[in-house]
């Protein structure tokens, strides 16, 4: 697995990180979240200390992560019968009666 070196900005303080390449583009999105979260409470209360900032961004980003529902065994079990539903299907047509 190849590794990428990063520089994330976070709240205008710098990060170097090391991170599997395949996980960039997750790690660049976060960083993005973190820092619209960050500049919305900045715009919105009267905190500019960076570490209360980066506290209630980051309380507020798992807090709207845990209240998403969780979709992915809903979307895995269609995903299932969907794949049961077409090998039926293929094997009827590969051994007609």
């Amino acid at each position: 697995m190849a590794e990428v070196s990063l520089k994330i900005l976070i709240a205008g303080r710098t990060y170097p990180l090391t991170i599997k390449k395949e996980d960039e583009s997750h790690v660049l999105q976060a960083a993005n979240m973190i820092n619209e979260k960050v500049k919305e409470f900045e715009q919105n209360y009267s905190v500019r200390d960076k570490q209360d900032l980066l506290a209630m961004s980051a309380l507020n980003l798992l807090t709207s992560q845990q209240n998403t529902p969780k979709k992915e065994p809903e979307l895995e079990k269609e995903i299932n019968q969907l794949d049961l539903f077409v090998s039926d299907y293929l094997q009827k047509e590969s051994n007609p009666s």
